[in-house]
């Protein structure tokens, strides 16, 4: 059986914040950034296993119970410098207890308004693909190019441009040999590791909800989000009453 292990990247520091604590501990809604997405992706059942990745030198992680979510969470110490080598250690990391067609699924910790129906569509999109692929969603705004003085050069054509969101699916073995052969210093994600293997990965609709938690005031729309997303989850629980 064809797994998928769900790899949560939580390596960071989160320096544009500028706060002391990194932004994955940030309180939200009284619980710790990282909560979300550990909780999302240990919950749903098509995920076999979580593994973070976090620094070498995580103090936070073990202050915090995840004691719920014992049976599929696994903490790594073994982030790198950067977001790619972090990914691909990760990846190391988790090679003896996956197959080469294992699925990998990569998520930001600091994307924590994920919901279970965009993990749903898009395992359910890439069922059969070969390449794999990752959410997205059409860019919607003008787009500007600038100079180094922050002066307009030209406004792009947004015309089949997508924002890359997280997670990003891809087989085990494809996804490592991405990013063993691949630049790093020009992988933003991974499907741009995965492109420079010539493939063309597949987007999926993702959703403006999940944002991606970058400055101090994204915290607070972040806390929106969710409780607008466990008002509905509620009342769609109680019939709409």
């Amino acid at each position: 059986m064809t797994k998928r292990v769900a790899l949560i990247v939580a390596a960071g520091a989160g320096t544009r914040l500028a706060h002391a604590l990194p932004k994955q501990y940030l309180a939200l809604n009284e619980r710790p950034l990282l909560w979300y997405s550990i909780n999302v992706l240990s919950k749903h059942p098509s995920i076999d296993a979580v593994c973070v990745v976090l620094h070498p030198e995580d103090k936070w992680f073990a202050q915090y119970d995840w004691q719920a979510f014992d049976q599929r969470l696994h903490p790594a110490y073994c982030g790198g410098e950067t977001r790619a080598q972090s990914v691909l250690l990760g990846l190391r990391h988790i090679g003896e207890q996956v197959s080469d067609d294992d699925w990998v699924l990569v998520h930001d910790a600091a994307r924590p308004c994920l919901t279970r129906e965009l993990i749903d569509r898009l395992v359910h999109e890439l069922a059969t693909e070969e390449v794999g692929g990752l959410l997205a969603v059409p860019a919607a705004d003008t787009l500007k190019r600038a100079d180094g003085a922050r002066r307009i050069l030209r406004t792009e054509s947004r015309e089949h441009l997508w924002q890359a969101q997280t997670p990003q699916m891809f087989r085990y073995a494809l996804l490592l040999r991405a990013l063993q052969t691949a630049d790093l210093a020009g992988v933003t994600d991974e499907a741009s590791a995965v492109e420079q293997l010539n493939l063309r990965p597949r987007l999926v609709a993702g959703s403006a909800e999940n944002l991606k938690v970058t400055f101090a005031e994204d915290v607070e729309l972040a806390a929106l989000i969710l409780r607008a997303q466990e008002q509905r989850a509620s009342a769609a629980l109680g019939g709409g009453t």
